[in-house]
């Protein structure tokens, strides 16, 4: 997603004009093929508008970000399909985790798809991307983290494990709330970026030196202004980011005076901090029109809250709900199984 990020805020995202899966994956190989891939550039609209008077050495360099973002999504789709195919073949993988597991090379492929899509919607008519499809692929994205980061969590044994206490429902329930809010903040900031929200109302609290700032509901129907007016876009992801952190803030701070299990409370507190410094880095990235850098670390610190957040809530969750039952199991088979935890079952 860091990569992903990085080639939205180069503006790269445009430069291969054509999906192909597999031959795709191979560069231009000398200075004829590149020339082809430049000229198939210059046809869409953003070489005459973000990229106007762009040479061919500068299309090499945005070339070669779209060109690896690509390749490492190839390769995610290889990690998780491999060894997904030699499990299942030899009957290592519980068959409590089989259907979310089966899921993830698919939701890769899913994923590739859409990302294709988004890449048609700024081939033609437009100089960008659709900020619905760039936040689609940015939600399949974010979807495909969260299987990952709760299934690891869900195996990995506590620390201190304690099975005479169990997590109040109340904190499950803020903790599955706060998962959902940071979704929602994160996603929010797919719209800023499509909508390239964060160039403008570079400033901070205010916006335009008011709290709702002028031209926020500008548009009609007035519930599109939330996804095609980047005024609204700033405003609803800096207020919901705002929310999120109070909320952060409050439930490290209470967390440690809960009776909570010592894992869920050193995830909470992680998750405080890890949404402060979140903050921190989207007010100075904005402050300064959005850096390169400072915008690709605010969006990998962004997925870094939403992993310790899912980790809390498995944490709070699990100590109820518990991992996988043992029953759940492959019993039948004497091969070893891909999880120490389960070996003796």
């Amino acid at each position: 997603m860091a990569i992903g990020g990085i080639t939205r805020l180069t503006e790269s995202g445009l430069s291969i004009t054509e999906w192909k899966p597999v031959s795709g994956a191979l560069p231009p190989s000398s200075d004829a093929a590149w020339q082809v891939e430049f000229e198939k550039f210059l046809q869409i609209p953003q070489a005459s508008t973000t990229h106007a008077g762009i040479t061919l050495g500068t299309f090499k360099w945005i070339f070669w970000w779209e060109w690896f973002h690509r390749n490492v999504a190839r390769t995610v789709g290889l990690v998780f399909a491999i060894p997904w195919l030699i499990f299942m073949a030899q009957g290592r993988i519980p068959r409590a985790l089989r259907l979310r597991l089966t899921a993830l090379p698919f939701l890769t492929l899913a994923q590739g798809a859409l990302g294709w899509y988004m890449v048609q919607s700024g081939l033609v008519e437009r100089s960008s991307v659709s900020a619905y499809r760039l936040t689609a692929h940015l939600g399949l994205a974010l979807g495909i983290l969260a299987v990952c980061v709760w299934t690891y969590s869900e195996l990995r044994p506590p620390s201190t494990p304690r099975e005479d206490q169990h997590t109040p429902r109340a904190w499950r329930r803020a903790l599955l709330g706060m998962s959902v809010l940071l979704g929602i903040t994160v996603l929010s900031g797919g719209f800023v970026a499509g909508l390239r929200a964060g160039k403008i109302f570079n400033e901070f609290p205010l916006m335009g030196g008011q709290v709702i700032p002028a031209g926020y509901g500008q548009l009609s129907p007035w519930w599109t202004n939330a996804f095609e007016n980047p005024i609204a876009a700033q405003f609803h992801h800096r207020s919901l980011a705002i929310v999120v952190t109070v909320l952060a803030l409050t439930l490290a701070w209470r967390a440690g005076r809960a009776a909570l299990e010592p894992q869920v409370v050193r995830a909470v507190h992680a998750l405080g901090a890890v949404v402060s410094v979140q903050l921190v880095l989207g007010v100075t990235t904005l402050l300064l029109a959005v850096p390169l850098p400072l915008g690709v670390l605010h969006q990998f610190t962004g997925v870094l809250a939403l992993t310790a957040v899912l980790v809390a809530t498995q944490r709070a969750v699990g100590s109820t709900w518990g991992a996988p039952s043992p029953g759940a199991l492959p019993v039948a088979t004497p091969r070893r199984p891909i999880y120490p935890e389960t070996a003796a079952v």
